[in-house]
C-alpha cells in the first residue's frame, strides 16, 4: 500500500466542475486584481473568523509583514516568537530591521510557553514592541495568558494563524484573538489555493484601513502614496477558487478530526504509547489538526523505514530558527531553548489529510509497530 503525506487529488476531483466554473468567470471577466471575489472572500473570512474586518494578501508571509508594517515595527525593535516554527514567521521580523527574540515552547502543544514568556518580558520588556504566538499544527496558543501579559507590558499581539483556520481557543477563533490574525492560503493548508495568498484579520477599523493602503504601495488612491507599502494583492482567481473550497472547509475540519481520532485509538490498540507520544489539544481547544504530529523514538530510522514502506512523513522542523546560519548575529546558540531543540530532533508528521481511508491508517500504525517490534 502507498499513502502519500497529502494527496491534494482526491479533494480536487470532488470539487473539479465548481472551481473550473468560477475560474472562468474569472478569465472572461478579465478583472484579475482585487476584484469582487477577493472582496467577497474578505467579507466571508471576516465572518468565519468573527473578526469585523479581513484584508487579502498575496501571502500568508506578507501577511506577517504587513501586520508588523501596519504596527509600526521598524529597525531595531524587538518581536517576540517562537523558534519552532516555519522560518516565515522570524523572516518577517527580520527584513524590517527588527529582532526575533524568541521563547521556548510547552513540550505537549509545541505553542509558546506563557511561563517562559512571562519571565522573558520580566527580564526585557522595553525594547519590544510585539508578540508572534504561533498557532502551530492546527491548535491555538494559550492566548489568554499571553494577552494579559501583552496588556500588562503595553505590547501588540499578531497571530500567526497559517496553520490554524478554523481553530478554536475558548470558544472564540483563530484570527480573532489578537489585533491581527495572519493567514496562509498556501496549497497544502487546511484552506489551500492554487498557488500563494495570504489573509490579515482584524477588528480595528484604523489597522483595516492602513492595512489596505500597504498592500498597494502605500497608495489611498492610484500615484498617492502616503506611506511606502508593498505590491501584496490577493488575486482574483486564487479567490475565487478559495470561495468554493470555503463552502466545505467545516466538513474537512471533521474528517481530519476523525482521522485524528482514529490514529490515537489505532496507536492505544497497538500497545504504541511507550513508543509513540501521541498529539496533546488542551481541552479549552479544538484543534484542526493542519497536521498530525508525534514524538517518537529512533525518529530518522522510523520515517527511513515509513519511507521503504511507501508511506509520507515529514518533519516539522529539523532546525530551531535560533539554530539557523541567517540568525546568529542574535547570539543564540544551542541549549538556549532545550524544549523547541528536542522537539526538532523527535517529532513526526503523519499522514492527516481529510479523505484518508481508515485502512490506510490503519497500516501506518501496523507499520510503525512493525518497526518497533523490531527495532525497539
Amino acid at each position: 500500500m502507498r499513502v502519500k503525506l497529502l494527496d491534494l487529488g482526491i479533494q480536487y476531483r470532488r470539487i473539479k466542475k465548481e472551481v473550473l466554473r468560477e475560474v472562468r468567470k474569472v478569465l472572461d471577466s478579465q478583472g484579475f486584481v482585487l476584484g469582487s471575489n477577493v472582496l467577497g472572500l474578505e467579507t466571508e473570512i471576516a465572518e468565519y473568523t468573527g473578526s469585523r474586518y479581513a484584508v487579502g494578501v498575496a501571502s500568508g508571509s506578507d501577511a506577517i509583514l504587513l501586520s508588523l508594517m501596519a504596527l509600526g515595527v521598524g529597525r531595531g525593535d524587538g518581536v517576540i516568537t517562537t523558534p519552532y516554527t516555519f522560518f516565515a514567521t522570524a523572516g518577517s521580523i527580520a527584513r524590517l530591521g527588527a529582532y526575533p527574540i524568541f521563547v521556548d515552547i510547552h513540550p505537549q502543544t509545541y505553542n509558546i510557553n506563557p511561563d517562559s514568556l512571562e519571565i522573558l518580558l520580566r527580564r526585557r520588556s522595553r525594547s519590544i514592541k510585539v508578540i508572534i504566538p504561533v498557532h502551530l499544527y492546527g491548535q491555538c496558543a494559550e492566548m489568554g495568558a499571553i494577552n494579559s501579559l501583552a496588556r500588562k507590558y503595553g505590547l501588540k499581539v499578531i497571530e500567526d494563524a497559517a496553520q490554524s483556520i478554523g481553530a478554536e481557543y475558548r470558544g472564540r477563533r483563530a484570527g480573532s484573538l489578537g489585533d491581527a490574525g495572519c493567514f496562509s492560503f498556501y496549497p497544502t493548508k487546511n484552506l489551500g489555493g492554487i498557488g500563494d495568498g495570504g489573509m490579515i484579520t482584524t477588528s480595528s477599523k484604523r489597522l483595516d484601513g492602513l492595512l489596505r493602503i500597504l498592500r498597494v504601495h502605500g497608495s489611498h488612491r492610484r500615484y498617492y502614496h502616503r506611506v511606502v507599502g508593498v505590491n501584496s494583492r490577493l488575486d482574483e482567481i486564487q479567490a475565487a477558487v478559495l470561495r468554493v473550497k470555503l463552502k466545505y472547509l467545516d466538513s474537512w475540519t471533521e474528517m481530519r478530526i476523525r482521522n485524528a481520532q482514529r490514529y490515537n485509538r489505532f496507536f492505544r490498540e497497538k500497545g504504541l504509547t511507550d513508543y509513540v507520544t501521541l498529539p496533546h489539544v488542551e481541552g479549552y481547544n479544538r484543534s484542526v489538526f493542519n497536521q498530525y504530529v508525534v514524538r517518537v523514538k529512533k525518529r530518522d530510522a522510523l520515517r527511513a523505514h515509513l519511507s521503504r514502506m511507501g508511506i509520507g512523513t515529514e518533519i516539522y522542523y529539523p532546525l530551531p530558527l535560533h539554530l539557523q546560519r541567517c540568525f546568529r548575529y542574535l547570539g543564540y546558540k544551542r541549549g538556549d531553548f532545550p524544549v523547541a531543540e528536542r522537539a526538532a530532533r523527535e517529532t513526526l508528521a503523519l499522514p492527516i489529510y481529510p479523505e484518508l481511508s481508515e485502512s490506510k491508517q490503519r497500516y501506518v500504525v501496523s507499520a510503525i509497530a512493525e518497526f518497533y517490534r523490531r527495532f525497539g
